[in-house]
């Protein structure tokens, strides 16, 4: 049981003083625009803050689709816990032994080698260094795309400001239109037998883009027609996130390598993994010493993957998804160009993945502060600024849903309130 801080006031003085003096200033100020709250607490589907406000979370970047700490979840690390969290990383360990095949249970056919790490960045990296093992020294990657911010990932990462302060990056790397089939082939054709593409099913950080149908499965054909090697990053829209366990499934597409993570840890501990074909593997095969990492594979987190991937199948989350997605995106939709029918662009998702854009970026940083106030946390998308991101977990309840849509009515409202009070040029 959490105690209750004697003044929750001083401690966040405090807090935002040890955040300017050894974390971020940016992060201070950032955090006093939405009231200087701290969370202290999770359960499901709320987050409780210091002074007790709860707040229900449709936000965490899509790592909560079972909610926090999940029982399921708990109990696998719990029992890791007390018995061996951490392996010497020399002897056979049986809790990284069954999280593979566990993971592999649920992949697309033909996907059964897999390597742990902690971050979506680093299976990012294992994905790239694989590639390039196996002869393409090229990479694609797609506009929007948000691939993480390490060296190899931020090259794919295709946004100037991430970039720019550390140039030059990793060559060879060309970014695409998402959805522009035709480009991708004129670049494959180019450079047969030497180019890595990596792109998401969905971009969510790009803004919820969504591709044409089709699209996809002919990126995989054009790909092994030039001999190309294919990474889907599923970081976030997989484990259920789209209403299938990977965006690949949608167009019933097997990359070379898949990339997981978010969820993969059940929300509660940093897990992630690349999951490749045997071929594909094979450099990693042949030398067990050429991609290591501390931590990779340690029990403790393994626990926790056993429990999400449990989670996820006991309790029905990906159909759970689909059902929840079903109600949310259509209502979220009809309230939107309801009540902010001059502010918003579009409304779009699929599954627990839905994004709202606005006609600017502010807008969108408006909103967030305004479902903030009516008890709701959401996300803004990192290459899509104007876009407001819902990725709520699969437990909500009815109770759930219709908080979270009169507070989305409530917000728009004070939006369209705030915007009327709002001098020309403004937001700009």
């Amino acid at each position: 049981m959490t105690t209750e801080p004697q003044n929750p006031r001083a401690e966040t003085e405090e807090i935002l003083g040890l955040y300017r003096a050894h974390l971020s200033k940016g992060r201070a100020t950032l955090a006093e625009l939405f009231g200087s709250h701290m969370e202290v607490e999770s359960s499901g589907a709320w987050l409780t803050t210091s002074d007790r406000e709860k707040f229900l979370n449709a936000g965490g970047y899509g790592v909560f689709i079972m909610g926090a700490r999940h029982p399921i979840v708990l109990e696998e690390v719990e029992r890791q816990l007390r018995t061996h969290p951490t392996a010497t990383r020399i002897l056979l360990e049986p809790t990284v032994a069954r999280a593979a095949e566990a993971l592999v249970s649920v992949m697309p056919e033909g996907l059964d080698r897999v390597h742990f790490s902690l971050s979506g960045a680093e299976a990012v990296e294992t994905g790239l260094k694989l590639a390039r093992a196996g002869g393409r020294k090229r990479t694609v990657s797609m506009r929007g795309g948000y691939h993480g911010k390490t060296l190899g990932a931020l090259s794919a990462t295709a946004k100037e400001v991430y970039q720019k302060p550390f140039r030059p990056l990793i060559p060879d790397v060309l970014h695409l239109p998402f959805g522009d089939a035709d480009a991708l082939e004129e670049e494959l054709r180019k450079h047969p037998g030497e180019v890595c593409v990596i792109l998401e099913p969905v971009q969510g950080e790009g803004g919820v883009i969504m591709p044409p149908r089709g699209y996809l499965k002919r990126v995989e054909e054009l790909v092994r027609e030039y001999d190309g090697f294919l990474i889907l990053d599923e970081v976030q829209t997989g484990m259920g996130r789209l209403g299938e366990w990977w965006g690949a499934d949608i167009e019933g597409v097997v990359p070379d390598v898949l990339l997981a993570g978010k969820a993969l840890g059940g929300g509660v501990l940093p897990v992630s993994a690349a999951v490749a074909t045997h071929k594909a593997f094979r450099p990693f095969d042949k030398d067990p010493y050429v991609h290591t990492a501390t931590f990779s594979g340690q029990p403790l987190l393994m626990a926790a993957v056993q429990g999400a991937i449990r989670a996820v199948k006991e309790e029905r989350m990906v159909t759970r998804a689909t059902d929840l997605g079903a109600v949310l995106l259509p209502r979220i939709r009809e309230i939107a160009y309801r009540t902010i029918p001059d502010l918003v662009v579009d409304v779009r998702g699929r599954g627990l993945l839905i994004g709202v854009e606005l006609t600017e970026a502010g807008l969108a940083g408006e909103l967030l502060i305004e479902l903030f106030n009516h008890g709701v946390v959401a996300n803004h998308s990192m290459n899509g600024s104007s876009v407001v991101r819902f990725t709520p977990p699969a437990v909500f309840t009815e109770d759930d849903v219709e908080f979270l849509l009169s507070s989305f009515e409530k917000a728009t409202l004070d939006l369209v309130a705030g915007s009327a009070r709002m001098p020309e040029g403004g937001n700009n």
